[in-house]
């Protein structure tokens, strides 16, 4: 098994880089559960009388509908052998089937065992889960699913989806996890590290400013207590920082604010004096599962709890029984709209990330061009996280860094394994997407090299990628305006040569907190028109596009949105637009100059005088001067 353990200081905890493969770990009895025997043992349960299901749902994400998940929680992983972020798992007596999205279409068709099917989600050709369910299961059929783990949102949407193709199966929930029995002793456990205080220089806002918000919304939505389930929204609320999720500074816990009290349901012991202090008495303190209990008593004596259906798992719905208030966390916007303090830090962490990446890749170009043909792209991944980890106030890394050359780029959300993983070769596009957890920040940056002599076609789609990245920045736009009324600018260019990509344009960056941030994005998915972008909003602009078998592209900086003058104010609204706060040179070199406007000339000339300006004097010696080159201007 290829363990590489990485030292850095993830609040005192070593990570692994490239994973032990926790979904293929020996079973009981010392052997590796194939893909075959777990599927065996996970029918043989659903056909046990106490449980007696047709089909049973395992879903990506944990109790608290967290991306990211604890090793403990990584349950969709364990049975399918699909590591991408996002999955969703239909098992039925005779089939076993994967829903995942375009960004992971290739990664879980080499994951996937031939027991498995991939349903490419989101294609015109691909049914949902419940149009399958429905047209696949016998009449009367049960489906089960942990009301602990899938939210009410989802289970609502399930059953009235298979209503309306006229199903008559029931959703019934079992208590008892089927795949926890199957992954038995093994299966990890969760971790027991302290919280800490997140310092006011960086949050900007104190604790107390924090619940008196929340009460006003209590009060004007006739709530008696808002349940938080979010870990992020927790962290957020209470100022506070942990260590249970690799890349995402959160902790285990749920909270429950009403107009007296706020009470925090964590593991005790990962409490310490400096936290209870810094709280004082405006926090209370119980064991983790209380709060299902605290949520029955609020709910006996007839008093109104809001939770968010999105958010929530189907089990707090249930405590809360006909007192439950379903409505959208009120923190969800609060944290996403950055104060001064949060966006002065964000703004700083950049500049020390970009000193980490632009020294990465003047060492990785020299190494290339040196002559070194066995650097593996783990081995380059490695590397580029140990440059980050030499940063002032550095924390962790923000997501596993994607390091890929030639056909791995066209891997969307590519994870480098030692041992498996391809060398890098310099007449290959390289694409390295990575990111860090500050104190003060998180960052997400994605450029795509070549250290060679890229061909007409890379060069050309390169230069297509760019200008919609372009567009993007450039964008002045009403308020009111939501991402997903944007997402087309990072498209147009590539649509002009037929071609495109299959994520979003954009997500929201959190402040010390998750990578991936909502409500807002670019996207061309619903989602994104729900909420419009807002002044003090982050964003990432990473348009790309990947030729299956040969490279991909990619490039993406992290962008706060912020109020713009302009001449005019139609309609009397305000108008907003962008500020760039990632500073990493783009290859020139990559770009065909031909079908570029002399505007995009432009801008990429100021954009390289600006990371000159800003990151140059943290740097010396070889890494100043490949600095210098890259940054030269380009002529038309």
């Amino acid at each position: 098994m290829d363990v590489v353990v990485k030292l850095f200081p993830f609040i005192g905890r070593s990570f692994v880089k490239c994973g032990s493969n926790i979904w293929t770990q020996t079973s009981e009895n010392g052997t590796k559960m194939a893909a075959p025997v777990k599927l065996d043992r996970l029918r043989s349960l659903m056909s046990q009388p106490k449980n007696r299901v047709n089909a049973y749902l395992v879903y990506s994400e944990d109790a608290h509908q967290s991306e990211y998940t604890p090793d403990r929680d990584k349950r969709r992983a364990f049975i399918s052998n699909f590591t991408g972020s996002a999955g969703s798992v239909v098992v039925t007596d005779k089939e076993a089937l994967l829903w995942t999205d375009g960004r992971y279409f290739l990664q879980a068709s080499q994951q996937l065992t031939p027991e498995w099917t991939l349903m490419k989600d989101r294609l015109p050709e691909t049914p949902s889960i419940p149009q399958w369910l429905a047209k696949n299961l016998p009449a009367k059929s049960r489906i089960g699913f942990d009301p602990k783990l899938v939210s009410k949102a989802n289970i609502d949407s399930i059953g009235a989806e298979l209503k309306s193709q006229k199903s008559d199966a029931e959703l019934v929930p079992i208590q008892e996890n089927l795949i926890d029995q199957i992954w038995g002793e093994v299966q990890p456990t969760y971790p027991n590290t302290p919280v800490f205080v997140h310092d006011m220089k960086y949050a900007g806002q104190s604790v107390e400013d924090k619940l008196e918000k929340i009460r006003g919304e209590l009060s004007t939505n006739g709530a008696a207590a808002f349940v938080v389930t979010s870990l992020d929204e927790i962290a957020w609320l209470f100022n506070l920082r942990g260590n249970d999720i690799d890349f995402n500074p959160v902790f285990i816990s749920y909270a429950l604010v009403t107009p007296d009290n706020a009470t925090l349901y964590i593991a005790q012991d990962k409490v310490k004096e400096d936290v209870r202090g810094a709280l004082g008495s405006s926090v209370n303190y119980k064991s983790y599962d209380d709060v299902f209990e605290d949520i029955r008593s609020l709910s006996s004596q007839g008093k109104k709890i809001w939770l968010d259906s999105t958010r929530s798992c189907t089990a707090l719905f249930d405590a809360a029984g006909e007192q439950a208030l379903n409505r959208g966390s009120p923190i969800t916007i609060l944290k996403a709209l950055k104060n001064e303090a949060e966006l002065e830090g964000m703004r700083q962490a950049h500049i020390r990330d970009a000193v980490a990446l632009i020294s990465y890749f003047a060492w990785l170009e020299e190494e290339l061009k040196g002559g070194n043909t066995g650097l593996s792209e783990a081995a380059a991944a490695d590397k580029v996280d140990w440059f980050r980890s030499q940063q002032k106030d550095f924390v962790s890394l923000s997501f596993d860094t994607i390091s890929s050359t030639g056909p791995s780029g066209a891997i969307i959300h590519y994870k480098p394994e030692h041992g498996s993983c391809a060398t890098l070769k310099i007449e290959q596009m390289y694409l390295c997407d990575s990111g860090g957890q500050y104190k003060d920040g998180t960052t997400d940056v994605t450029r795509t090299m070549h250290f060679g002599e890229p061909t007409a076609r890379e060069k050309r789609c390169f230069t297509r990628v760019l200008q919609g990245h372009i567009a993007i920045d450039k964008a002045i736009f009403p308020e009111g305006t939501n991402g997903y009324q944007l997402d087309i600018l990072a498209r147009l260019y590539l649509w002009k040569d037929g071609l495109d990509f299959r994520h979003g344009t954009g997500h929201g960056v959190g402040a010390f907190l998750n990578v991936h941030e909502g409500p807002h994005g670019i996207s061309f998915r619903p989602t994104s028109q729900t909420v419009p972008l807002q002044g003090g909003m982050t964003v990432t602009n990473e348009p790309g596009y990947y030729e299956d078998g040969s490279f991909g592209i990619r490039i993406e900086n992290v962008l706060l949105v912020r109020e713009e003058k302009t001449p005019d104010n139609f309609g009397g609204k305000k108008y907003l637009g962008f500020e760039n706060i990632t500073f990493v040179p783009i290859q020139t070199k990559m770009l065909d100059a031909g079908i570029m406007s002399p505007e995009e000339v432009q801008w990429i000339n100021e954009y390289h005088e600006e990371v000159l300006k800003r990151v140059g004097p943290h740097l010396e010696g070889k890494t100043l001067e490949w600095l210098k080159r890259e940054t030269q201007p380009v002529r038309l």
